[in-house]
């Protein structure tokens, strides 16, 4: 697999070795000594998996301390744009985000250390996405910031009358009234 670094520490994107033929194609999704030699030590102990149309857009979440998580994303069918945005206070990088594009085509993966709101808006008719979790969701920590809050300056790359979004999702405070952030000492990777 090839890892490639992002403007913001602590997220990278992972391009797999894909072997393929006239019968199609295989790739190893995930190989846990591979990554802890190429991208950090952790040990993922949850698979998630959505299904969501055009225009839904999950996010953007995160789980407070002591519950944060990492997590390993990627999208199986369809496309997405994927986000994360650094809510570390006190970080060079607070407030930045990178953009991905994740797609069965491309097939890679984006890797969002804890300290990271997440985010994703399906961009083609249906996507199924999946996920790995370095810590388990706990209900009570779950947090979230504003997906369209004008400070971050997402371009989500559709129309917002598009837009689709889960009635939490719609009252996330901005950035700047969130009280659920995390230090910029905190240990991306553990």
């Amino acid at each position: 697999m090839k890892v490639i670094d992002t403007a913001i520490e602590g997220v990278k994107i992972i391009e797999p070795t894909v072997f393929g033929d006239h019968r199609g194609y295989f790739f190893e999704s995930f190989s846990q000594r591979e990554f802890e030699e190429k991208v950090c030590k952790t040990i993922f102990v949850q698979d998630n998996e959505s299904k969501s149309k055009y225009g839904v857009l999950r996010g953007l979440h995160f789980q407070k301390t002591p519950h944060a998580q990492s997590k390993l994303v990627r999208v199986v069918q369809g496309r997405v744009l994927d986000v994360a945005v650094d809510i570390r206070k006190g970080s060079p990088t607070f407030g930045k985000h990178v953009a991905v594009e994740l797609s069965d085509e491309n097939k890679r993966q984006l890797f969002i250390s804890r300290g990271f709101a997440h985010g994703f808006v399906v961009l083609s008719e249906t996507v199924l996405f999946q996920y790995k979790c370095d810590n388990y969701y706990a209900p009570k920590s779950e947090a979230g910031i504003a997906w369209n809050d004008p400070a971050l300056g997402i371009d989500w790359k559709i129309s917002e009358k598009d837009i689709l979004l889960s009635e939490k999702d719609k009252i996330n405070p901005l950035l700047a009234d969130s009280d659920a952030l995390f230090d910029f000492s905190i240990n991306l990777y553990e």
